[in-house]
């Protein structure tokens, strides 16, 4: 593939803090709703619901939790009204800004991003001003040390389950595979063993915008303060950071 997600692998990367795992269990919590009330509470006939559903177990959500989220989208508990939408953007050094948010007040909403957006040298664009840079992929991240496989093994592994692309960056295994395949990938590297760390449908850059540090560090800012806004369910941008760049700004 011609891009990847660097954010993926710095999320990836970044320790899950307790502090914040309430606010994980929130969104996750949303998006079963949503997609219940979207495709019905049978996960076995709403792959949006299956998927939500397993994402939330991969962060050890309780399942009375899990329960309760898909009674409030089937309309059996009551709950807030969410409504899931997407902002395009960009941020500092003109990289793409593609945010995937559920709300139940869309106004609000959005003058919070966009003052998020305009306190970290972002802004605001119009519907598909960058969508058009992205493309809709399944997205298995892997840790090297917990995998079960080397490097190459894994790769042909993917490759034989049906996957289209496998990187090896950032000390980071990612799988790419097209979104209708990426349940059988995930269970064929399941039954040989293969531990993953995150399995998601994701949007994956085609090409991405080398950063200085300068930039870097007014970027990975923005990106902090998006991911942590309670709406926010997903921000996906185009940029990357060389190496030696993102030592100095992790120090």
């Amino acid at each position: 593939m011609a891009g990847h997600s660097k954010w993926a692998n710095i999320k990836h990367k970044k320790s899950k803090e307790d502090e914040k795992r309430g606010k994980i269990f929130s969104k996750l919590s949303r998006k079963i709703t949503v997609a219940g009330r979207q495709g019905g509470g049978d996960p076995e006939t709403n792959s949006e619901l299956r998927l939500a559903i397993q994402k939330a177990k991969d962060n050890n959500m309780p399942n009375d939790n899990i329960d309760r989220a898909i009674k409030r989208g089937t309309g059996d508990l009551e709950g807030f009204n969410y409504e899931s939408f997407i902002y395009e953007g960009y941020g500092p050094g003109g990289v793409a800004l593609y945010i995937e948010l559920m709300s139940d007040n869309r106004n609000r909403t959005a003058s919070e991003i966009r003052h998020i957006l305009t306190k970290n040298g972002g802004n605001l664009g119009e519907q598909g001003c960058v969508s058009w840079m992205f493309s809709r992929k399944g997205q298995i991240i892997i840790n090297p040390d917990e995998a079960g496989a080397d490097a190459e093994e894994l790769m042909l592994l993917a490759i034989d389950c049906g996957a289209e692309d496998f990187t090896e960056e950032d000390g980071i295994y990612t799988i790419y595979t097209s979104p209708a395949d990426l349940e059988n990938v995930r269970e064929g590297l399941e039954e040989e063993g293969i531990t993953l760390s995150s399995v998601d449908i994701a949007m994956i850059p085609q090409n991405t915008v080398a950063l200085d540090e300068r930039a870097a560090k007014k970027v990975l800012r923005l990106m902090e303060a998006l991911e942590d806004h309670d709406d926010v369910q997903e921000v996906y941008s185009n940029f990357d950071i060389p190496e030696e760049i993102m030592e100095a700004v992790s120090e």
